[in-house]
């Protein structure tokens, strides 16, 4: 049998206001300053043009807040600015620089080989085709397919490896490879013809996979050559760089964009000081043609021009919105960051990292009494500029684990401590995971087999019988 009734529940909804600052948080600088553009150009009420050296009045004041503009004002031009910084000029802030992109180097190397036409377009549809290590990882008859397909090349498997030989020809070497071993020797081939060079093409083209297992002996056995042998075409094909893509920055690649570190940080007189340099946000003011509109309404008041005068005032409520989101945004990185450096205060110090104390997400947010997912939108994509280098807040984040003593100690030193303990091992008898667990133990942590493992792992140090070397 059904019943109804009726049920109360309390909802919480997001004013606009809650929403525009929460997706404000969320940007580094960079996105910040185009998000303000943005808002610039679809917001006709707005204007970033600078106002007039002197108003009529010169006893009026020349900046005042949106904040101050009331609905039943009479609003003189001089109210219609939104006051956003004072009077000092904007500092300059660091960034990282970008180099020329991979595929605009190819691309340039490209336009030195006499090609046809359409070998030209074949090999510029070769190009935009390899991933960010510079790999063709795709078989060419999918290629072939594709240029039929979306750039209406008619083409055959021929041809485009024709093209693609032009490619692996380009620096840097290695380039335009289908895999590791390809990648290898053409970085070896381009080499002068030395017999330990000579070693290395046979091992890497005969032995490839005792080569991947480390099956040294096998390998000298079958080549009939001396140990010191296979250490110098071991030497040279250690040198070689499995990422040819990676030497080279894109900048159209999310990982080789510029940093603009929202924070820094320097030392004056032993003390810790913060700053938050200021991004390039236009001054906003009120378009003097909606704000004649406003006073236009009140004067003389008729149907049209009081719907006018309500699209101007709900375009201005939003501007308002924005604006104070803006500050909403700067107090809370600002309140997140000095939670961050009082907690981690000695590390800051010095940028010793036996000093980053186990910190998450939590322990920043019951200091500043912000919720969780607001530190974590605080702290991503977020850098700051120490005295030490420049750190994405992230990396001052980490659990904790007990050492022998009962004090806990940061993930981050361990994994340091673990990384000192492989590079300093025996590299023809590496460290089994226990044995870098009574390792470990002799430097003072208890950590068990499973953590080594995971550690290790996510420092990415390949098994004990993958790190044996001659």
């Amino acid at each position: 049998m059904l019943k109804q009734g009726l049920e109360i529940k309390q909802t919480q909804k997001l004013s606009p206001l809650q929403i525009q600052t929460i997706k404000l948080i969320e940007l580094p600088i960079q996105e910040l300053e185009q998000r303000v553009k943005t808002e610039l150009e679809e917001n006709p009420v707005l204007d970033d043009s600078l106002p007039d050296d002197k108003n009529d009045d010169d006893s009026e004041p020349t900046e005042v807040s949106l904040s101050d503009i009331r609905e039943d004002d009479q609003i003189p031009s001089y109210r219609l600015h939104v006051n956003n910084y004072g009077k000092d000029e904007r500092p300059q802030y660091n960034t990282f620089s970008v180099k020329e992109s991979f595929t605009q180097s190819l691309m340039n190397q490209l336009g030195f080989r006499n090609l046809s036409r359409k070998e030209h377009d074949i090999a510029v549809f070769i190009i935009g085709s390899l991933d960010d290590d510079g790999y063709l990882r795709r078989d060419i008859d999918s290629l072939v397919d594709d240029m039929a397909f979306r750039e209406n090349i008619e083409t055959d498997s021929g041809q485009v490896l024709k093209m693609l030989k032009v490619i692996q020809d380009f620096e840097p070497s290695g380039v335009g490879a289908r895999n590791l071993r390809e990648c290898l020797l053409l970085q070896l081939k381009s080499e002068k013809p030395a017999a330990d060079v000579v070693n290395a093409i046979k091992i890497l083209t005969d032995y490839f996979q005792e080569f991947s297992n480390k099956h040294f002996q096998k390998i000298i056995s079958h080549m009939n050559i001396s140990e010191n042998d296979m250490k110098k075409a071991m030497g040279c094909i250690l040198k070689l760089n499995p990422s040819p893509g990676g030497q080279i920055d894109d900048s159209y690649n999310d990982q080789a964009q510029q940093i603009v570190p929202d924070f820094v940080l320097n030392i004056e007189d032993g003390e810790l000081k913060l700053t938050m340099p200021r991004f390039s946000i236009p001054e906003i003011r009120v378009n003097r043609k909606y704000a004649d509109i406003l006073v236009d309404s009140k004067n003389a008041p008729t149907k049209e021009k009081k719907e006018a005068a309500t699209f101007v005032k709900q375009k201005l409520d939003s501007a308002k919105w924005f604006v104070e989101a803006l500050k909403q945004r700067h107090n809370t990185l600002e309140s997140t960051m000095h939670a961050i450096i009082d907690y981690q205060h000695d590390y800051f110090i010095d940028g010793n990292e036996s000093h980053l104390k186990p910190m998450v997400l939590k322990d920043i947010a019951e200091i500043t009494g912000f919720d969780i997912s607001t530190i974590s939108r605080v702290v991503n994509s977020k850098y700051i500029e120490t005295h030490f280098g420049i750190f994405p807040l992230k990396y001052f984040f980490s659990e904790g684990l007990e050492n022998q003593d009962g004090e806990e100690v940061s993930t981050r030193e361990l994994k340091k401590a673990l990384q000192e303990s492989v590079c300093n091992e025996d590299k023809r008898k590496p460290l089994t995971d226990d044995q870098l667990v009574t390792e470990m133990v002799k430097k003072g942590y208890k950590v068990a087999r499973r953590t080594i493992a995971k550690y290790r792992d996510q420092l990415n140090i390949p098994k004990a019988r993958l790190r044996k070397e001659l």
